[in-house]
């Protein structure tokens, strides 16, 4: 099932931005705001450490560097 620190460190970081977006808030028509509004917590920091393993997977697998996706107007 894979690398079991490497499953750690990304639920480690998802847990962590979940927990700031319920404290602090996040906007309205972000991805992980809408998620938390559906979903119950831990199914959001699983969800999320999978869309973070796969965006490093592609960074790696392709070569590049991280541009974050530019905010929607």
């Amino acid at each position: 099932m894979g690398e079991r620190t490497l499953r750690r460190l990304l639920i480690i970081g998802a847990s962590a931005a979940v927990r700031w977006a319920m404290r602090k808030g996040s906007t309205a028509d972000s991805w992980l705001a809408r998620m938390l509004a559906l979903k119950p917590p831990m199914l959001v920091i699983v969800a999320l450490a999978n869309k973070m393993a796969r965006i490093v997977w592609a960074l790696m697998a392709r070569g590049g560097t991280y541009r974050a996706p530019a905010a929607a107007k």
